[in-house]
């Protein structure tokens, strides 16, 4: 449908906006019937010169951030009595980000022709998954789609305040290790053969350690190209052995035993998994999908097991604490509290209070983490940079005392 911008002015102040219409007649009628302002102007807008793969890659992408965004403004409109699809052309209109704007005029087009909005979201699984869709059926469905979509985003907001916690833990030690590699790399390439030519022409005498590094030095030179091209078919054989399930159990499994890291992985993992579930029971979606759900959102290989094996539990009549205890993979306490959840008839209630102890308690491990990593680092830095130094100056030391 072709596409018309149009100034207006609206409270002494001029905006320019666009909009789609079959003619431009069509859309002065419909701007004039929707806006009541002042109309200044309406023209075809400018054909664009459009190259589709570098469209695709130059194009904004469309983040949490954007959806969370979404997902409160649309609640607040259908809140304050809005119809669905105007709010969506609101929306699409008047977002920032072009991409998040081509998104929601499509899920218009799909409500106007008569798709439910679940129906509509279901066909952008990118962007809008099954946790997502599943409470907006549940909305729909009860009449409540504000109360539902105000829900998703406080979980959003939350989750996502979670992951940044947990993202903020690892800036340090990664920002350390890749320093040391850098400047290990640094001095063994171009400093180290220096000093090994120097040793050479005064035909010193090396020390064990010296004759390490220099051997080390040799290599990395000569095997530079190499070394970068094993490093990199590592990481995309590494990738493409955590996509697949086999791979995702092995590493997953291998996290939950890491010193250190460990508690705050089941830690964040519990707290996601009671945030989604409490989340779905209390918008009404039944409990075999909200676990389901639940275990496809955790992000955890082992975790997803867990919940999927208490969904089959649940199925022969158990009751959730039940066969989450047999799965040894939740804490005691956790247990407990949803097992007097389940017998208080109070399940979604106390499902949010376990997330909010385990957010403030990711807090807690993120801070006893980064704690424990700084003199670790501090020794690291000391054993693999100084290592290199030492090795390198002991030739020197060996012969200044010999000429005193």
């Amino acid at each position: 449908m072709p596409e018309f911008t149009y100034k207006v002015k609206i409270a002494g102040r001029t905006l320019k906006k666009s909009i789609e219409a079959p003619t431009k007649e069509a859309a002065i009628k419909v701007i004039k019937g929707k806006t009541g302002a002042d109309l200044k102007s309406v023209k075809p807008k400018p054909k664009e010169i459009s190259i589709p793969f570098l469209d695709k890659i130059l194009a904004p992408k469309v983040t949490t951030k954007d959806i969370t965004i979404f997902t409160r403004m649309f609640a607040t409109m259908i809140d304050s009595g809005l119809p669905l699809v105007q709010g969506l052309e609101i929306l699409s209109n008047d977002n920032e980000n072009a991409t998040m704007g081509a998104l929601l005029k499509k899920i218009r087009t799909d409500v106007e022709e008569g798709s439910t909005f679940a129906d509509a979201l279901r066909k952008h699984p990118r962007y809008f998954d099954n946790l997502f869709v599943n409470l907006v059926e549940a909305g729909e469905a009860g009449g409540i789609l504000d109360t539902i979509l105000n829900r998703l985003a406080t979980y959003m907001e939350k989750n996502e305040a979670v992951k940044a916690k947990i993202k903020s833990a690892m800036v340090y030690p990664i920002i350390v290790v890749s320093v040391a590699v850098v400047v290990v790399a640094v001095l063994m390439i171009f400093v180290i053969p220096v000093f090994a030519n120097l040793f050479s022409e005064l035909g010193a005498e090396l020390p064990l350690p010296t004759k390490i590094v220099i051997a080390i030095s040799n290599f990395m030179q000569r095997w530079v190209v190499a070394i970068i091209i094993a490093l990199v078919a590592l990481f995309f054989a590494f990738k493409k052995f955590y996509a697949t399930e086999r791979g995702r159990i092995m590493v997953d499994s291998l996290t939950l035993k890491l010193p250190l890291f460990s508690d705050l992985i089941v830690k964040s993992s519990v707290a996601r998994f009671t945030r989604t579930l409490g989340t779905l029971i209390s918008s009404g979606v039944p409990i075999l999908d909200s676990l389901e759900i639940t275990a496809r959102a955790s992000g955890h290989a082992i975790i997803e097991m867990a919940i999927l094996a208490t969904r089959d539990s649940i199925k022969e009549g158990k009751t959730i604490a039940e066969p989450l205890e047999a799965t040894e993979v939740f804490p005691g306490m956790v247990v407990q509290m949803i097992g007097v959840g389940e017998q208080s008839g109070a399940l979604d209630a106390m499902l949010t209070k376990i997330a909010d102890f385990y957010e403030e308690e990711v807090d807690t491990a993120v801070e006893a983490l980064t704690s424990a990593m700084e003199p670790l680092m501090i020794v690291f830095l000391g054993i693999t940079v100084g290592g290199v130094v030492i090795a390198m100056y002991m030739p020197l030391f060996t012969m200044i005392s010999a000429l005193k």
